[in-house]
């Protein structure tokens, strides 16, 4: 019970840097165009985090991405000791790149150190002789992964065709007077990300806190928890308030990256880039597949500064970001197998 009880503290604690972490993806446009100040940015993103909470429990119905999370690994290779390390190997993946300003993707983070400690977990009670590689389910980790190239693709598409519908309909306004109605319609589209950021990235660690529950009532703990539709209420809600106090604290590092350095955004483009990103997490949802929030939205600033002209994107940035995306699965897995390899084993 005492592990139990470490994994569900340490699983809020990684939802809580996930939200400074992420921040930045909800609040970086409105706080580089001067919309708000950064304080009352991440007062209005937790609101919304928050309220995303209610829209999964009492409109959509269920929490199918928390679902999808939970099943990365297949139940017989769950262990609390697999998790533990998991979520260990997470954190410190995203305080390097929260110090290092890098807006690498928390899902991605917390799937590979799932991951990675299952398939040591499995390697070492088969006495090296496996490659550990059946404990995880492939599809459900594949699907995943190719969102990496998706979710930024599809936010850059998405919001390329938004920059160019709104100045084709704006294109006899007034500059002056679009650009201040572009900073108040900025309030909405960062209000709708921030309800799919919620959506999206509170329900991963519930299925990571699911995934624990059913571990232990396996190995013996009267829980009678056998998937994410048997967890108590306080789970969901505990992990949606995490994420929210996260969004307050702020992640000025990143930013400052996602505001300024990948290009400069006007109210109109922040409005496009939100936009889709929002659009983007709410089709992922629907889907069920764990994104990154992250992804989406960098993918999305770049479209709308593409349409401006290539060369308006900083691509040296991005190259940098990218190879941080492609590097976080195996990283966070390569983390995760060590500290099972030197902790986990001897729980």
């Amino acid at each position: 019970m005492n592990l139990l009880i470490t994994i569900i503290v340490l699983a809020l604690l990684f939802d809580y840097i996930n939200g400074f972490h992420d921040a930045a993806n909800s609040i970086a446009t409105i706080v580089s165009t001067k919309v708000l100040t950064p304080f009352q940015a991440v007062l209005w993103a937790a609101f919304w985090n928050i309220v995303s909470y209610f829209i999964a429990k009492y409109i959509i119905g269920e929490f199918g991405i928390a679902n999808t999370v939970s099943k990365t690994v297949f139940e017989q290779y769950i262990t609390l000791p697999v998790i533990f390390s998991g979520i260990i190997a997470a954190i410190v993946w995203n305080l390097a790149t929260w110090w290092l300003g890098i807006p690498s993707s928390s899902a991605h983070t917390l799937i590979g150190g799932f991951a990675g400690s299952a398939i040591m977990s499995t390697i070492m009670r088969n006495g090296y002789t496996t490659s550990g590689l059946e404990s995880i389910q492939g599809p459900v980790i594949i699907s995943i992964a190719c969102f990496i190239i998706l979710a930024p693709l599809i936010g850059m598409v998405v919001s390329s065709i938004l920059t160019i519908l709104i100045q084709w309909i704006c294109r006899k306004a007034n500059p002056h007077k679009a650009n201040k109605w572009f900073k108040r319609l900025q309030l909405a589209s960062s209000g709708f990300f921030s309800i799919g950021f919620g959506l999206n990235d509170s329900q991963k660690v519930m299925g990571i806190i699911a995934a624990a529950m059913i571990a232990a009532h396996s190995s013996g703990l009267c829980l009678d928890i056998h998937s994410t539709s048997d967890l108590p209420d306080w789970v969901a809600l505990s992990c949606f308030t995490a994420i929210s106090l996260g969004t307050m604290t702020g992640g000025w590092r990143i930013i400052k990256t996602m505001g300024s350095k990948i290009t400069k955004v006007t109210p109109i483009e922040g409005v496009a880039a939100e936009m889709a990103g929002a659009l983007t997490l709410y089709l992922t949802e629907a889907l069920k597949i764990p994104v990154s929030s992250t992804h989406t939205i960098t993918g999305a600033i770049m479209g709308v500064g593409a349409v401006k002209r290539l060369s308006a994107v900083r691509w040296g940035v991005t190259r940098t970001l990218m190879t941080a995306w492609i590097l976080t699965i195996p990283v966070s897995a390569t983390l995760a197998a060590l500290v099972f390899y030197f902790f986990g084993s001897n729980m």
